[in-house]
């Protein structure tokens, strides 16, 4: 019997987890990455994949199905992978307020529980106990190191299903059954554009005509801690509760937000709310920033930076604040609320895109769901 045959364009989380959800089922794939390795938004992050921000309902369960199979791939492959948890942190009786509605919210739903401030400070040595009311620990969030695991992912699929990869070679065109890269014509039964915000590049009117902007978000890197001192969970400013759609079920988040646009109005104008991470060496991955737009300066801005600093040193304590990396990452977002795109190009074109900020998250699940339904 014929197999089916599949290309994939982007090496980058989307096609990685596309190429092993068609492995699954079956397929002979192919992936084409233009560059020596992927160096997109999939490396340019926490490393997190967070259930905590997902809205209940589909979402949330796909996000679980992320981390499940995150969980299989990293031991497969030898990935370090953290099942840290994560803690969001009150200092604000409208704070705790929310997390206490959430938490109540996802109760029976999600293992979330509010902590004492004494039970926060326990759970990790990191948390500034000045002041602090609560803190919302939630067990479901995993932390891996994807710089590493995005560029060591490639030889596991090669290795378990027999993904062939052509890194370094572009795809210029793509049509029906057949794709161009590196001057040579490749032919499948079925095509997916997996390229992140590079997508406009090869379907400019697609991306135009379907709700997309670019978002760019600024994040810096902590060098590791001495004697491999451990922060325990990742650990979240109560900005973050104004971020993810899953705060929404607060009644109290609307309340949130308006204290925040008198006290911290420029945080909100850069889209900032800040989180640290903790990768396999102890170093901590800290930001982040959201400048929406279809173009951006490509140099950072020293002052969101600044500002991000800041507001980590209100929540936290670490043995080593040296700044040891900083950069910023690109990705597309839809502008009308939706949470991703799967959208037929044509026959046999599947363009899979559109997850924002949660490509780490929900990667895996969407491209199960995608491929399920070929």
């Amino acid at each position: 019997m014929h197999k089916k045959s599949a290309i994939v364009v982007g090496a980058g989380i989307v096609g990685l987890a596309l190429a092993r959800s068609l492995s699954e089922k079956g397929y002979v794939v192919t992936v084409f990455e233009r560059s020596a390795k992927a160096v997109g938004a999939s490396v340019r992050n926490f490393g997190m994949v967070w259930p905590v921000g997902q809205p209940d309902g589909h979402l949330y369960e796909r996000a679980l199905r992320s981390r499940a199979i995150w969980k299989e791939v990293c031991e497969g492959a030898g990935l370090w992978l953290e099942e840290a948890g994560s803690l969001h942190l009150a200092y604000d009786a409208l704070e705790l307020q929310v997390m206490e509605e959430f938490a109540a919210a996802g109760k029976g739903v999600r293992p979330v529980e509010l902590l004492s401030a004494a039970a926060t400070t326990a759970l990790s040595p990191a948390v500034n106990g000045n002041g602090l009311k609560a803190g919302l620990w939630s067990r479901d969030e995993v932390i891996i190191e994807s710089r590493v695991a995005i560029e060591k992912l490639p030889g596991y699929l090669q290795e378990r299903y027999g993904v062939q990869f052509y890194f370094g070679i572009a795809v210029t065109v793509v049509q029906a059954n057949m794709v161009v890269a590196g001057g040579k014509t490749w032919q499948a039964d079925e095509i997916f554009i997996a390229s992140g915000a590079d997508f406009e590049t090869l379907y400019p009117e697609i991306f135009t005509a379907n709700h997309f902007t670019k978002c760019k978000l600024q994040m810096m890197r902590l060098a590791a801690q001495p004697d491999q001192w451990r922060i325990g969970p990742s650990l979240c400013g109560s900005l973050s509760m104004v971020h993810y759609k899953s705060f929404a079920s607060a009644p109290s988040l609307n309340l949130l937000k308006k204290h925040y646009e008198q006290t911290m109005p420029e945080y909100l104008q850069w889209g900032i709310h800040v989180m640290v991470s903790q990768n396999g060496t102890s170093e901590l991955t800290i930001g982040d920033s959201h400048e929406y737009g279809d173009v951006h300066d490509p140099f950072d801005k020293q002052h969101i930076n600044d500002l991000i600093l800041a507001y980590l040193r209100q929540f936290a304590q670490f043995k080593n604040w040296e700044l040891l990396q900083s950069w910023h990452g690109i990705y597309a977002k839809r502008t009308n609320g939706e949470t991703d795109f799967v959208y037929e190009a044509e026959p046999g074109i599947t363009i899979v895109n559109g997850m924002g900020g949660n490509g780490m998250t929900l990667s895996f699940g969407l491209a199960e769901e995608v491929v399920r339904h070929k």
